[in-house]
């Protein structure tokens, strides 16, 4: 009688092989992650108000429904659409000199979008060189630009620009190189914080030791790995500083009189409020719709990258 071993049923089965992926399975995950984001409510919102102020301001540098400089006493405090006493070419009203408040919210659009933008570009760049020095070399570096980090955060932000601007001077370009070196600040803290977790990675650490120089560490494996939390911080930021230039437009010290801003509106309309509301209102209701849609595309950016 031969003796045959009997299966061991308690043995476990051989893995199967890894196969990769179909290619229809990789491009319908990059598909789905590219539609994630408009699938985010706020995000979707917060974008589509941001796409229509662009689409505004882009309008109005070719076409305004009236010459948005143009002055007719006799078209003086016309009121919205609505009420007594309107006048159909002028849907929103007039203001004090009988200028098109439509028009000029839409030119408005232009300064307010670009100091946004600009001052963001400016203060973004300034903190995010500072942070990687902090952050990639440490030593004297990091306790240098933290302190002055630390000196700048002690000081009212709306105060120090004020400050400066009535050093230099009105002007749209200084009040975007103003609220750029107010803001750096915010860049810089969060650029060393993400400097100092991604350096410490063993893929960052593997580069070094196989000698890559500290500029292709920096531009290869660290700048690409902290960009999407500075992006997250900077369309917040981008809302911040809209406010911040109609707040100094409205106090009197950001850009000149001549060039129309939402700020410089609603300062005009302060003084005309019991006679002709409108004239405050439309620039007050234009800074909140913008800054809403800016802050819930922030939000909607930040809870997709958590």
């Amino acid at each position: 009688m031969t003796n045959q071993t009997s299966p061991n049923l308690a043995a476990p089965l051989p893995a199967a092989p890894l196969l990769p992926a179909p290619a229809g399975d990789i491009a319908a995950k990059k598909r789905r992650g590219r539609w994630r984001l408009f699938r985010n409510r706020s995000t979707f919102i917060g974008g589509l108000i941001v796409v229509l102020i662009v689409v505004v301001a882009l309008v109005s540098l070719v076409w305004t429904p009236h010459p948005y400089e143009e002055q007719d006493l006799s078209l003086s405090l016309l009121p919205p659409f609505w009420m007594d006493g309107a006048n159909s070419a002028y849907p929103l009203g007039t203001d004090l000199n009988g200028r098109d408040l439509l028009s000029r919210l839409m030119v408005g659009a232009q300064a307010s979008l670009f100091v946004g933008v600009a001052s963001v570009l400016v203060g973004g760049l300034i903190g995010m060189t500072l942070g990687l020095l902090a952050g990639f070399f440490g030593g004297w570096w990091e306790v240098l630009i933290m302190r002055l980090v630390d000196i700048q955060l002690s000081l009212p932000g709306v105060l120090l620009a004020i400050a400066v601007l009535a050093a230099i001077g009105k002007g749209l370009l200084n009040v975007v190189v103003v609220l750029g070196f107010v803001s750096w600040v915010q860049y810089a803290r969060i650029v060393r914080g993400s400097t100092l977790a991604v350096k410490s990675q063993e893929y960052v650490l593997g580069a070094k030791a196989v000698g890559a120089k500290n500029t292709r560490l920096i531009m290869r494996h660290i700048l690409p790995n902290i960009l999407p939390p500075m992006l997250v911080v900077a369309t917040i930021n981008v809302s911040s500083n809209i406010l911040s230039e109609a707040a100094l437009s409205y106090l009197g010290v950001g850009v000149n009189i001549s060039t129309v801003t939402w700020g410089g509106m609603l300062n005009e309309g302060k003084t005309l409020f019991d006679v002709s509301w409108w004239n405050a209102v439309w620039p007050g209701l234009a800074i909140l719709i913008v800054v809403f849609g800016i802050n819930l595309l922030g939000d909607g950016l930040s809870e997709d990258k958590s």
